[in-house]
């Protein structure tokens, strides 16, 4: 594991998450948009990770989800083999990460669903990354599990469309800026099942790494493993706060926002007990552009990065991160003028 220090949990009086209230701005009280949006600027820029609570997702909805992701990983190992969006335990190794030498795959096993779309969608027709369609378990195995998976990602599909405001004020710009960047959100799930197995060293349920898109959106769950990495490279133990979820930072976000907001490194290490994780991504539609933002640019910091496209962006992490050998090194991202677009659709 990493050499980094590690905060327990009894250390957290000194170094916290910290918590935001979406629960007023929801309900459209006045002044409280510029309020969350400067405690979200902080929680941004000096920590990279923060707890949301009365956020407007039903309890009832995350602990059904989280039932049905036990139902879906009880099934027999050759049925979940058999469908292509299923990533079998020890799959991927995050050869490229920037955090930690990682030279071991990770324990856990993932389903992967995306925005549900129509098969005639012009995205799907085009044969874009990340669009679908989905591999839906089959009904007679699992009744009510897809309708009841698409009204839980539907509730944070909605959840990180409202927060947008949130974020265009706390990067000083219009609460409308990211209007019509998110139509049709290309956002993406790892539904994830963490193994009570024995890990070799240098091993993790998941690797330290950062996310790669806008935002990330993650019930939390009383099974510790969960630790971001610091400022000053400790590893901080995230504590279960009943009813909330977790946000961070994608890399996408980190580029449009010319290095200000922070995509903090985490990991989680190999569970005590069987783990089981919801971890929502929330993006931008295919063809926005992270440039970086007149508000984060300036003559003493001037821009770090060229523009690039989200789906050119999230091609590229997944081809660098999802490898089994090689790729010790992490090229740049191909720009705007260097990338071969897909056809405008």
């Amino acid at each position: 594991m990493s050499q980094a220090e590690v905060i327990l949990p009894e250390d957290l009086a000194q170094e916290e998450i910290p918590i935001l209230d979406l629960g007023p701005f929801l309900a459209g009280e006045e002044g409280a948009l510029e309020r969350l949006a400067t405690e979200l600027r902080h929680a941004q820029e000096d920590v990279g990770f923060y707890f949301i609570v009365n956020h407007g997702v039903p309890p009832e909805l995350i602990a059904r989800s989280q039932k049905n992701l036990r139902r879906f990983f009880a099934l027999p190992d050759d049925v979940k083999r058999a469908m292509p969006s299923y990533v079998p335990p020890k799959s991927t190794i995050y050869v490229s990460s920037t955090v930690n030498e990682n030279t071991k795959p990770d324990l856990n096993e993932m389903l992967r669903i995306v925005r549900e779309r129509p098969a005639d969608h012009p995205a799907i027709v085009a044969g874009l990354k990340s669009h679908g369609p989905n591999h839906w378990p089959d009904e007679d195995l699992l009744p009510g599990w897809k309708e009841e998976m698409l009204e839980y990602y539907q509730a944070m599909e909605d959840l990180g469309r409202s927060m947008l405001p949130l974020y265009a004020r706390a990067l000083d710009m219009p609460a409308d800026h990211f209007d019509g960047m998110f139509d049709d959100p290309v956002w993406t799930t790892r539904n994830q099942h963490y193994p009570a197995v024995e890990a070799e060293d240098n091993q993790f349920g998941i690797a330290p790494h950062r996310d790669h898109g806008f935002l990330t959106l993650l019930p939390v769950v009383d099974v510790p493993g969960l630790q971001i990495r610091t400022a000053d490279d400790r590893w901080l133990s995230v504590d279960n706060i009943e009813g909330a979820i977790i946000v961070n930072t994608g890399e996408f976000l980190n580029r449009w926002t010319n290095g200000r907001f922070m995509a903090t490194p985490h990991r989680v290490l190999p569970p005590q007990k069987d783990r089981y994780s919801l971890a929502f991504f929330y993006n931008p539609s295919w063809d926005a552009v992270a440039d970086p933002l007149p508000t984060c640019v300036s003559e003493d910091n001037p821009a770090r990065f060229k523009p690039v496209r989200f789906q050119d962006y999230r091609d590229w992490y997944l081809t660098q991160n999802y490898l089994h050998e090689g790729g010790e090194i992490r090229p740049e991202p191909p720009s705007i003028e260097e990338s071969e677009l897909p056809e405008t659709i």
